[in-house]
Order: structure tokens, then sequence, then C-alpha cells
């Protein structure tokens, strides 16, 4: 039943991420780094200590109470999965939707669920598979199998993706010759941003000490109930702190340079809606992480955790842009290709749910 409540919890996680930007398609007359930065102070900065307050009794002091080191790298690696963040957009600009989100997903995924137990492997931790433990145990090959299975999901979805983007400007001889395609330049900046949107996967494990003090509290108050299913919400303050960091910094340069710093107060555009779908996409766009946690509570921070929540992250929003008929007109091998792969996908999760399942309690 843990399972079960853990994959559902990284569902409604991968759905809100999937759906985060929808608001945002509501906000008019706003250049785009106005409404992000106003729905990312509300997903990095409001949302997150209130969430904090409300499920963890003395969250400040808990943070206070953290060590020099610990808040240090918690830190840094929410400013290096902001980087990745922003790299995102590049990736996509100069590879293409389908291809760039395809191929940075997937290294999102790989390197988020692999890395730590890498990491574990040379720093072994109480609690913390290494890379040995998943290839030299059958739950752990199942995890590692449904890794390789998603990321060839990912592949066929960016293959029905390219299709479609081929198919649907056959006729645009101009978006045929598309300038700003650099297969070279966008590999890289694919790769920097794979890499370090993982960071975020990195930060909850930085974080891990003031999670553990959160759920021991929650603990002795609640014994034989298991982990505190809200114990990451401490973690997720600091390291949002970094997110936000990065975010704002680069979001005022692009205020500055183009010249949008009146889109805030601009009686001209409809503000009380902009920055309420800002508002709400950003909130949004946190409630990935607080179901993550949920779910993490329940299956345990590693490769499964991660690769759920990627997984899912992707089945939504292919499953939005069919609802959105971005499809539309597409032949029907496209199409057909693109269910296969959130079919490939959903395997993936299924398999890694029952590598979990069968993992001996430690």
């Amino acid at each position: 039943m843990e399972i079960i409540f853990g994959v559902i919890f990284h569902f409604i996680g991968g759905f809100a991420s999937g759906s985060f930007y929808i608001p945002y398609k509501k906000v008019k007359g706003w250049a785009w780094e106005s409404f992000w930065i106003v729905g990312g102070i509300f997903s990095w900065l409001i949302v997150p200590p209130l969430a904090a307050w409300l499920t963890i009794p003395g969250f400040g002091d808990i943070i206070a109470g953290a060590g020099h080191t610990v808040l240090m790298y918690t830190y840094i690696f929410g400013v290096l999965w902001g980087i990745g963040g922003l790299t995102y957009g590049l990736g996509v600009r100069y590879l293409g939707v389908a291809l760039g989100s395809s191929i940075i997903l997937g290294l999102c995924s790989v390197f988020g669920a692999l890395i730590p137990s890498v990491y574990y492997q040379f720093y072994p931790k109480v609690g913390k598979d290494t890379i040995y433990d998943l290839a030299s145990n059958h739950w752990g090959q199942l995890v590692l199998l449904g890794i390789l299975v998603c990321i060839i999901g990912i592949v066929i979805t960016g293959k029905a993706g390219m299709l479609k983007e081929k198919e649907l400007s056959a006729d645009k001889e101009v978006a045929n010759n598309n300038t700003e395609y650099k297969f070279g330049l966008g590999i890289f900046v694919a790769i920097v941003s794979g890499i370090l949107s993982a960071c975020f996967a990195f930060g909850i494990d930085a974080g891990k000490d003031m999670a553990n003090v959160a759920n021991a509290a929650w603990q002795a108050i609640h014994p034989n109930s298991g982990n505190f299913l809200y114990q990451n919400n401490v973690t997720y303050v600091v390291i949002l702190w970094g997110g936000l960091t990065t975010n704002f910094i680069w979001c005022m340069i692009l205020n500055a340079r183009n010249k949008t710093f009146a889109d805030y107060t601009n009686a001209k555009k409809p503000l009380l809606k902009n920055y309420l779908f800002s508002a709400l996409a950003g909130t949004t766009w946190f409630l990935q992480f607080f179901f993550y946690g949920m779910g993490e509570s329940r299956l345990g921070n590693g490769a499964s955790s991660w690769i759920l929540h990627m997984s899912f992250i992707i089945l939504v929003a292919n499953m939005w842009g069919i609802v959105l008929k971005e499809w539309k007109g597409v032949s029907s091998r496209t199409f057909a290709t693109l269910i296969i792969g959130i079919v490939v996908i959903i395997l993936s999760v299924v398999i890694v749910g029952y590598g979990n399942s069968i993992k001996p309690l430690t």
C-alpha cells in the first residue's frame, strides 16, 4: 500500500509540473521575464515557507539549527538547478521543442536518478542506495531496467515530435530552413541543462539532514506510523532560495535589457488578471515538489522517486498536448508514434514501481 500511495503522489506532482504553464497562457501584455519572475516569487519565495509552516512546526528552527555545510550545499544545488532551468529554453531554441525537450528531460532523468547512487558508492551513508546495490540486487536491476525503458520512451516521443514538426511545416519553406537550428551548440546546452536540472535531486540529498530532523520529531509524536509525509518541505525552502537567486538575477537583466520593468505597474495591461494567473502558475509549479516529497517519503529518495517524477511530467505534458490539439493535423503514423512512446514510459513507471516494491526493508 505504501508503494501505491507513493506512485499516486508522484503522479499528482507530475500532473502539477506538466500543467503549471497553462495559467501563464492567460497572461496578456507582459514580457516572458515579467510573468516568469512574478510566478517564480510564489514558486520559490512565498509558497515554500508557507507550506513548511503549515506542515512542520518550528521549521525555521530546523533550518537555523542545520550545519553551515548542509545549508551551503543545499543552496548551491538550488542555484545550479536554477541555471539548468534557464538553459532549458536555449536547448529547445537550438534543437527544437521535441528534440530539445526529450534530450534534456532524458538526461535529467538519468543523472538525477543515478548520480546520487554513484556518489554514495564512494561516500557511503546509512539508508542510501549505492550503484552497486542497484546493480547487484534483483530489485535494483529492475529499477535500472525501468530507467532504460524510460529513456527509450523519451526517444520515441521525441521522434514523434520531430515527425510532427516536419509534417506541419512541410509547406513552409522558411520553417524548413530554420536558421536557429544549431545541433552542436544545442547538444552542448542540452547536456548542461540536463545535468544541472538534475541538481534538484542532489539538493534534496544535501538537505536530507533537515528532513530527518522533521521526520524524527513527527515520529516521536506518532510512533509506528511510518515516515513523515511532509518532511522534505523544510528542505525545499533552502533549495528554492537558490533557484530564486538564479532566476531573479536573470529576469532583472532581461527587464533592464528589454525595458520591460513597466510591465509590473502598467495600468493599460490587465494587471490584476496577470498577477493572479502568474501566482496560480507559480503555486501550481511548487505543488509538483510538495507531492514529490510525499511520494519520496513512501518510496525513498533515489532512482525510483526521481524517475517516476520525471516520467509523469513527460506523460502529463504529452497528454496536455493532445487535449489542447497540438497534434491536430499530423498523420496517423506520427500520432501512433506518440502513443507508443507514452505507453513505453508508462511501462517504465510500472517496472520501477515493482522493483521498489520488492526491495527488502532496512
